[in-house]
């Protein structure tokens, strides 16, 4: 049986806080080694661990570190895209002020607020007038290789007003909206 897996283009140490909080409140499981800024496992292993997690969803980091091209965060996603082994459900692309990016066209977005918008928000959470949201791991993405991708602003610094319990109950929602979708 294939895992299902949702991605989350960031992995610092601060939104691995926030990533683990809200995969725990949507019963998930986080493939914590998974983070990193920037994420330092290969594709390969990545899938190899994704297979030892006792149940799933799995939710797995790859961040770049705000490198423009295609860093080890991108390559670990198409990666994962690509594998046979998982089933990649959909992607949480975070938000990031990186210049010369071109960005990825979501399907909806989370504002800091927690309301639900069909365009992108910026790193703060909050919403833009474009679909398109500008990140740094999210550059190479090809939007029709995956099935759902919800954005948010970046976990741990969009400055809610309700604190980390806010950020976290954001990323549940983009989380669970992903799940949905997914019919589980």
């Amino acid at each position: 049986m294939n895992r299902r897996v949702i991605i989350i283009t960031d992995g610092d140490s601060i939104a691995k806080k926030v990533i683990e909080k809200a995969a725990a409140m949507t019963g998930c499981r986080t493939l914590s080694i998974s983070s990193g800024n920037p994420t330092k496992v290969k594709g390969s292993e990545m899938v190899k661990l994704i297979q030892c997690v006792k149940y799933d969803p799995v939710i797995v980091m790859a961040d770049d570190r705000g490198d423009t091209g295609r860093g080890n965060g991108e390559k670990v996603i198409d990666y994962l895209i690509k594998s046979e082994e998982i089933n990649v459900m959909g992607i949480i692309a975070v938000a990031s002020n990186t210049q010369n990016a071109s960005g990825i066209r979501v399907n909806c977005s989370i504002s800091k607020d927690g309301k639900i918008s069909k365009n992108s928000v910026d790193k703060h959470g909050n919403i833009k007038e474009s679909k398109v949201l500008v990140g740094d791991t999210v550059n190479t993405i090809n939007p029709s290789s995956v099935s759902l991708v919800v954005g948010i602003g970046d976990p741990g610094k969009m400055g809610c007003t309700g604190g980390i319990d806010s950020e976290c109950s954001i990323l549940a929602k983009a989380i669970n909206i992903i799940i949905s979708a997914y019919h589980i």
